[in-house]
């Protein structure tokens, strides 16, 4: 069964949501993640309970809520969403797991969030399925065992690094990593969240869009619905040359790179000289956080090998200074 068409009257977060694969079917790329997942859940429903805790991690944006989403789907279950960041003390914790209702998947967006001590609180409610809750202060103190309910948390994060040893070892139902996307899964997105939104898309801007997705599910829906928008106010079909005009007044180019993005390469060639500059150092001339550097602009430059992490710092490579150059590099 195909997804209904999504109302393009709807509000941005609806029509993010209306955009989401409901099937499996629906769901591209990641092909071994899927496969893995899928028995996973077949195994469990088949033995009539949850499947165990599931860790995703990846880049932003390709793919790992939309797994959340569609194991619920599969099993039937009620699904309900936090982030690491919003749960900040441990009776934010406590309440969130005790108010669950059977069989629910508890789904932890950005779980490298969650403060160290309230991990810990998690790790028996993972293994054994029971919160242990401290009453009073002192020598009064005491251990309350609290029984929850059958649930699978999955776990999403973008740094795999931040979360420690013994809360990894807790997902028994595996660690997957997800990964960028290739252009021809790219393409066929595309394709389905234009024909969703009701716009006629000629081939080759499907083609000028997946090149400037930065191989990403998110970016490149963002990208069909800006062009969407641009159409519309021009009045005119979506064409290759209007494409071409829209991505420049959005700043983006035939690479999917944005002005932030020329920023960084160009600081690092005219202030570092290419490089090696240190993380804080470049972030420091950049006016951003180290990790804005590491998880928001470096994945992607990483992946065209415009430039490299060394010991000593980062390095302009000789593609990414052709690219400053205007060298053709498609």
């Amino acid at each position: 069964m195909s997804s209904p068409s999504a109302d393009p009257a709807l509000p941005a977060a609806s029509l993010d949501a209306a955009l989401r694969p409901t099937e499996w079917e629906e769901y591209v790329g990641q092909q071994q993640v899927k496969a893995n997942v899928q028995i996973a859940l077949e195994a469990a429903k088949k033995r009539g309970g949850m499947p165990e805790h599931l860790l995703f991690y990846g880049p932003p944006g390709v793919g790992k809520t939309t797994l959340a989403h569609l194991i619920a789907l599969t099993l039937g279950a009620p699904l309900k969403s936090t982030s690491g960041v919003a749960v900040e003390r441990a009776a934010d914790l406590a309440a969130i797991l005790t108010n669950l209702d059977p069989g629910t998947v508890l789904f932890i967006d950005e779980i490298h969030r969650l403060p160290r001590k309230l991990e810990e609180l998690l790790y028996p409610a993972l293994e054994s399925g029971h919160l242990d809750i401290v009453l009073g202060k002192g020598p009064s103190a005491r251990t309350v065992e609290l029984a929850l309910p059958p649930f699978t948390l999955v776990g999403a994060t973008t740094r795999i690094a931040d979360l420690s040893g013994p809360l990894r070892s807790r997902f028994g139902g595996g660690t997957y990593q997800l990964d960028f996307y290739t252009s021809q899964d790219l393409r066929d997105i595309i394709r389905r969240s234009a024909k969703l939104l009701g716009i006629v898309m000629p081939e080759e801007v499907v083609e000028m869009v997946a090149a400037r997705s930065r191989a990403t599910p998110r970016v490149a829906n963002s990208l069909v619905k800006r062009m969407r928008d641009y159409s519309e106010v021009k009045e005119a079909p979506l064409s290759a040359a209007l494409a071409e005009e829209a991505s420049a007044l959005f700043g983006i180019d035939a690479l999917g790179l944005t002005k932030d993005d020329r920023r960084y390469l160009d600081t690092l060639r005219e202030s570092f000289r290419g490089g090696p500059a240190g993380i804080r150092a470049l972030a420091s001339a950049l006016h951003e956080e180290p990790e804005t550097l590491e998880h928001v602009y470096e994945p992607y430059l990483l992946r065209l090998a415009f430039i490299e992490r060394s010991p000593q710092g980062r390095l302009l490579t000789s593609k990414g200074r052709g690219y400053l150059s205007g060298e053709t590099l498609l």
